[in-house]
């Protein structure tokens, strides 16, 4: 399993005297870079323009010479950036010229609670650099860093996340076309199936008369899309399976075949939760139940004290496990969690059973991340048969 990294706490001291420490505010139109520069009281700031590494290092350069200059050599270069759009790439090209780089999670960070507060990239680089350099102090709680992934692991998540997309884009699509044959008294129509398009040509108003031709034609251009988005959802999926029975698996993979040995976990369960969560460096069940957004956010304060429920968190992997935690209900009906769960809402309606079905889910998100670090196997789970 990888190295756990601590994503709220720095990982070595901060030297003020040796250190040159930065901040990259970015925009698609230019960048903004400030620093703290040893032995310089003043916070130089340049522009540039975006995408520009080369002038990013040169600028760096300049300022590592001005310490040096005052007679406070550099001897580590860390700079920080929020996460977005850009993803991980500035970070993996600075890091291999040597730079420390630190990617913070935007809604992580501290900002003023004034209900009109003033925005600028000036600003909001102040506020990266203050930020940075409390974190950089073991200030706790000031933000959170995300883990930099490689290339590699960004790729192998990318199938798992199209297909999502791909399957909320097909959903979509039929509820559109449910919507415009409600419009004129047809029901019953099923998009998925083999011979739709012969089936909508024969399709015929309440009346028994010809749906209009704007209606056809706009049916058959969603009928078109749907099919492609089908199409596209079967390639991913087999490239999945085809992965996941590789006969000379590597690491990951290897966990996604253990994970798929309880009867109930299927390739997509697997493969979402190696790819997504447990790839990842946690302490504890606790981070990882907080990652996947499965633990609640308590609003404590003086006198008052309520739960507001979960949130936050990776939605995906939120979704996956809660719906995996219903399908867990019915293949695995003896085992332990879930003759827990029976126990619990014996005779609870409806909401309690699905208050209950989240606290499940957290226990088998654990449950399984044990079992895949450990080979301790979930109390009274069945195994398909090697």
């Amino acid at each position: 399993m990888p190295k756990h990294m601590d994503a709220s706490n720095a990982v070595a001291a901060f030297d003020h005297d040796s250190t040159l420490v930065a901040a990259l505010e970015l925009s698609g139109q230019r960048w903004e870079i400030g620093a703290v520069v040893p032995g310089v009281a003043r916070r130089p700031r340049r522009r540039l323009a975006a995408r520009d590494m080369m002038g990013l290092l040169a600028v760096l350069g300049d300022w590592r010479r001005e310490a040096a200059a005052a007679g406070r050599p550099v001897r580590r270069v860390v700079l920080t950036y929020e996460a977005g759009r850009d993803g991980f790439w500035i970070a993996r090209c600075l890091q291999a010229q040597g730079i420390e780089v630190h990617v913070m999670h935007p809604a992580s960070i501290p900002v003023p609670r004034r209900q009109r507060r003033a925005k600028t990239d000036r600003i909001d680089l102040d506020m990266l650099l203050r930020t940075l350099l409390a974190w950089l102090r073991g200030e706790p709680r000031v933000c959170t860093m995300a883990p930099i992934p490689s290339v590699a692991e960004e790729d192998e998540r990318r199938p798992g996340r199209e297909r999502e997309r791909l399957v909320g884009e097909r959903l979509q699509l039929e509820n559109r076309i449910e919507g415009l044959l409600s419009l004129h008294g047809v029901a019953d129509f099923n998009p998925r199936l083999k011979k739709a398009a012969g089936r909508l040509e024969a399709l015929r108003c309440f009346d028994g008369t010809q749906l209009p031709d704007n209606t056809m034609a706009a049916l058959r251009r969603m009928l078109a899309r749907h099919r492609l988005a089908c199409a596209q959802i079967a390639e991913i999926e087999a490239e999945r399976d085809r992965v996941a029975s590789d006969p000379a698996p590597d690491a990951a993979v290897r966990t996604i075949q253990q994970l798929m040995l309880p009867v109930g976990v299927g390739g997509e369960t697997a493969t979402a939760l190696v790819r997504e969560a447990f790839c990842r460096p946690f302490a504890g069940p606790g981070p990882l139940a907080s990652f996947c957004g499965l633990t609640g956010n308590p609003f404590k304060s003086g006198g008052l004290d309520r739960e507001q429920g979960i949130g936050g968190g990776h939605a995906r992997l939120r979704r996956l496990m809660v719906q995996f935690a219903w399908r867990w209900l019915r293949f695995q009906p003896t085992s332990e969690l879930s003759l827990w769960f029976h126990t619990r809402t014996q005779g609870a309606g409806r909401r309690s059973r699905k208050i209950m079905i989240v606290a499940l889910a957290r226990k088998l998100l654990v449950a399984l991340w044990r079992y895949v670090r450990t080979g301790e196997v979930p109390a009274g789970a069945r195994l398909h048969a090697r």
